[in-house]
C-alpha cells in the first residue's frame, strides 16, 4: 500500500520536452514509473525516445508520445497524475489546464512560482477537487511502485515508514538513513508559504494506510504548519509519529532557504514547533540521525 501514488498510477509530464523535463522523465522511467505521455502544444503529435538503466542496471527504452493538452493526453492514455516541469511564469497556466482537464493529482516541481499565482491555482484546484503537491517540492515516491518528481529512487526500498517533509534534501537524507527499513511513501510537500498538500493531509493519508506503521514528519522554521500538524496528531492520529524540525540556529527575521522559512519573534521558531510536537506525543530528534534512531525503536517489522 501507499498514499497518493502506486503501481497503477499513469503519469504525464507537462514540460517533458524541455531539458529538465527530459532528464527527470528518464529518471522516473528508470525507477519503474508508468510515464504515458508528455504535454507541449508546440510539439503535439511527436514522440520522445528515452534510454535508461533500471534499478538492477538492465537497459531500458521507452517511446513517449507528446500531446497538445492535458485533456488530449488523458483521453488517449487514461493518465491520472501530472508532474509539472515548466518555468515559473507558465506554472499557473499549466496547473489550471490540468485542473480543467479533471486529472486527480498534480505534482508541481517548479521553484520560484509567484505566491499570488499559487494562491489562485490552489483555490481553483480545491474547488475542483484536484489534489496539488507543491510547488517548489521534490515530489513523492512509493518505492518499487511509482516515483513522481525528482526524488532519487535508489536510496531506499519499500517498507513500513511514511515520510512527509517540507525539505527536499532532508527527505533524501531521512530516506537514506532508514533505507534498510523502507518506506510506504515519502512525500516532499514543499516549503513555499502556500502549498497544495500539507503535513495534515499526509498524516491523515498515512493514518488510513494499513501498511504504514510509523510516520516521520519533517518541518522547518516559519509559519505554523507544524503546530497545526501537532494538534491534528493529538486529535486524529493513532500511529506513532517521529518529528524533526530544521532551523534551531536560524537568526530571527531572516529568510532561510525556502520562501516560507522566516520567523518573527517566537512565532515560527524551531523551539516552538518542537514543543508543540512533543506536547502532542511526537518524539522529536535533535538531528536527522537521532530522528532516524527514534524511528528504528518504533518499527516492529
Amino acid at each position: 500500500m501507499a498514499i497518493f501514488i502506486d503501481e497503477t498510477s499513469r503519469v504525464i509530464v507537462q514540460g517533458m520536452t524541455g531539458s529538465e523535463g527530459q532528464k527527470h522523465t528518464r529518471r522516473m522511467l528508470a525507477s519503474g514509473t508508468s510515464i504515458v505521455g508528455g504535454v507541449n502544444p508546440r510539439k503535439a503529435g511527436s514522440t520522445v525516445e528515452f534510454t535508461y538503466s533500471d534499478g538492477a542496471g538492465a537497459p531500458g527504452a521507452a517511446t513517449v508520445p507528446v500531446f497538445g493538452s492535458v485533456a488530449d493526453a488523458m483521453a488517449a492514455t487514461g493518465a491520472d497524475v501530472s508532474v509539472v516541469f515548466v518555468p515559473p511564469a507558465f506554472t499557473k497556466a499549466a496547473v489550471m489546464e490540468a485542473v480543467d482537464a479533471g486529472i486527480g493529482l498534480v505534482v508541481i516541481i517548479t521553484e520560484g512560482v509567484p505566491v499570488a499565482d499559487t494562491a489562485e491555482f490552489f483555490s481553483y484546484a480545491r474547488a475542483a477537487g484536484v489534489r496539488l503537491i507543491g510547488p517548489n517540492c521534490p515530489g513523492l515516491i512509493s518505492p518499487a511502485a511509482s516515483n513522481v518528481g525528482i526524488i532519487p529512487a535508489d536510496i531506499a526500498g519499500s517498507g513500513p515508514i511514511g515520510l512527509v517533509s517540507k525539505s527536499g534534501t532532508l527527505t533524501y537524507q531521512m530516506m537514506y538513513e532508514l533505507r534498510d527499513l523502507g518506506f510506504s511513501t515519502a512525500i516532499g510537500i514543499g516549503g513555499d508559504p502556500i502549498i497544495g498538500t500539507t503535513h495534515i493531509d499526509a498524516l491523515a493519508a498515512f493514518e488510513a494506510d494499513p501498511n504504514t506503521e510509523v510516520i516521520v514528519l519533517i518541518g522547518e522554521i516559519g509559519g505554523d504548519a507544524e503546530e497545526r500538524a501537532a494538534a491534528f496528531v493529538q486529535a486524529s492520529v493513532t500511529k506513532p509519529v517521529v518529528g524533526y524540525v530544521a532551523g534551531f540556529t536560524a537568526p530571527e527575521g531572516k529568510t532561510m532557504g525556502h520562501a516560507g522559512a522566516i520567523v518573527s519573534g517566537s512565532s515560527g521558531t524551531a523551539q516552538a514547533k518542537k514543543e508543540a510536537l512533543e506536547a502532542a506525543g511526537v518524539a522529536v530528534g535533535k538531528t536527522p540521525s537521532e530522528t532516524a534512531a527514534l524511528v528504528r525503536a518504533l518499527v516492529t517489522r
